[in-house]
């Protein structure tokens, strides 16, 4: 069956809300039902059809066409089923996912995959700031499923992520994993400054090291363990370039001995 298509009209001049558009929020509806559905704005209110051309098909099969980063929340406590975006999107996509797939042709914004705790998210070019971190007042971030990032990540990747996975196949900012309770971190290219600042527990594994290393990690040799070999077997479905990364031992560094002191941080045994 074809997809559910929603193609831009052009791009919009405020932010614009699209949480209600997502397949089990649209299964059953008609075409204008769908294009009568509101969405929240900064501004003056807007619906479906004032922003997007529909051309119906299988609400399980979401297709956004021209996309752009003023579209927030795509994807937004999605359930089950497929978005596919064709372009950018703007801030939290993917946030609260439980299940389907959700794919980002295009760059996405702060805070994707925020309080996630299933399905997967993949994103072809760059993510923002705080990937998969909790919002101000959250105790938690990530909490499950798994997020493939293509490209670049910003700043704190993975901050309290509690749960899951996320793979960043580029280059990530400063602070990645930092505060993290639990969950796993792969960082295929180089990472900024203090990678797992403060982390209580969790996996982080820096392919290329970091630029600087906080001083509250122990060194604990160089290692060649089962658990990673089956790390990479979970890993290489979503990126094989990833799972790479295993073929080789790897230095092993306990902390952040600042706090708990119960995390672990994998790198190049140099």
């Amino acid at each position: 069956m074809k997809p559910l298509v929603f193609s831009l009209r052009t791009k919009p001049d405020q932010r614009l809300d699209l949480s209600p558009l997502v397949p089990h929020l649209l299964a059953g509806k008609t075409a204008a039902e769908i294009s009568g559905v509101a969405l929240g704005t900064t501004r003056h209110a807007v619906t479906v059809g004032d922003v997007f051309r529909v051309k119906m098909g299988d609400p399980q099969q979401l297709r956004i066409e021209g996309s752009c980063d003023r579209l927030d929340l795509v994807g937004h406590a999605m359930r089950d089923g497929e978005i596919v975006v064709d372009g950018d999107v703007g801030a939290r996509a993917g946030r609260l996912m439980s299940g389907g797939r959700l794919i980002i042709g295009g760059n996405a914004g702060p805070w994707a995959a925020s309080g996630m705790t299933g399905g997967t998210l993949e994103i072809t070019h760059s993510a923002g700031d705080r990937l998969g971190g909790p919002l101000a007042g959250e105790m938690a971030g990530m909490r499950g499923g798994v997020v493939i990032v293509r490209g670049d990540a910003g700043e704190r990747v993975g901050d309290r992520m509690r749960r899951g996975t996320i793979v960043v196949e580029g280059r990530s900012g400063a602070h990645a994993g930092s505060r993290m309770l639990a969950g796993t971190l792969i960082l295929r290219r180089a990472a900024g400054a203090l990678p797992g600042y403060l982390m209580r527990r969790g996996t982080i594994v820096l392919v290329e090291g970091s630029n600087v290393m906080s001083p509250t990690f122990v060194d604990c040799g160089v290692h060649d363990l089962v658990a990673a070999r089956l790390l990479a077997d979970f890993v290489r479905p979503y990126s094989a370039r990833a799972a790479s990364i295993f073929h080789s031992p790897l230095r092993r560094l306990a902390g952040d001995m600042a706090v708990l002191g119960k995390g672990e941080l994998f790198c190049p045994a140099k």
